[in-house]
């Protein structure tokens, strides 16, 4: 079932953010753009380096008003003892929502029979609708730069009525009004 263009369902979670257990409900993916980065699990190989990649990269989303979380069925309490005990994880400033009743992998469609989450990547806007879904296979690692370049995209289509943005769109570039005189010249 795609989940492109519906609301974020209710939940509410605990998260570990900057030395602190906050609590996270969906209320708080509404308002303003969200990224929402599922990953299978804490203490693994791939994950901590797409973690990694988005702290990297959190000040950039951060400048455009997007908030990001990250979310696996680990406790808030395993995130924080990996936060505490990894250099790459100990970067993350960001809320790392723990998920261990596996309530938001279900919202969001991408818990596995096994009990972790997929690698998906969502993006939410300011209504708490989805507006963008990427999702990987276990092995698969993915690139934040990619992702802020999706929610720029994003943040683009929804300021400006009636433009899309095309393959490859980077700020600045291009767009397209899609209209009866576009059709076959593309």
């Amino acid at each position: 079932m795609s989940v492109i263009n519906t609301e974020i369902l209710p939940f509410k979670a605990t998260a570990y953010k900057n030395g602190e257990f906050i609590e996270v409900s969906d209320a708080d993916l509404k308002g303003k753009w969200s990224v929402v980065a599922f990953y299978p699990a804490d203490f693994t190989f791939v994950c901590p380096t797409e973690l990694e990649d988005l702290a990297d990269h959190y000040a950039e989303f951060q400048k455009l008003g997007v908030e990001v979380y990250s979310v696996s069925t680990d406790t808030h309490f395993s995130h924080k003892a990996w936060h505490d005990t990894s250099a790459a994880i100990g970067k993350i400033k960001y809320a790392m929502i723990g998920d261990p009743t596996h309530q938001i992998s279900k919202n969001f469609d991408v818990l596995r029979p096994a009990g972790l989450a997929d690698r998906g990547t969502f993006i939410i806007d300011p209504q708490g609708v989805i507006q963008g879904v990427e999702i990987t296979a276990e092995g698969i690692g993915r690139d934040a730069s990619e992702t802020l370049r999706k929610v720029k995209a994003a943040l683009y289509v929804a300021s400006h009525p009636g433009e899309v943005c095309p393959a490859k769109w980077k700020e600045g570039a291009k767009t397209l009004a899609p209209s009866l005189d576009l059709v076959g010249k593309i």
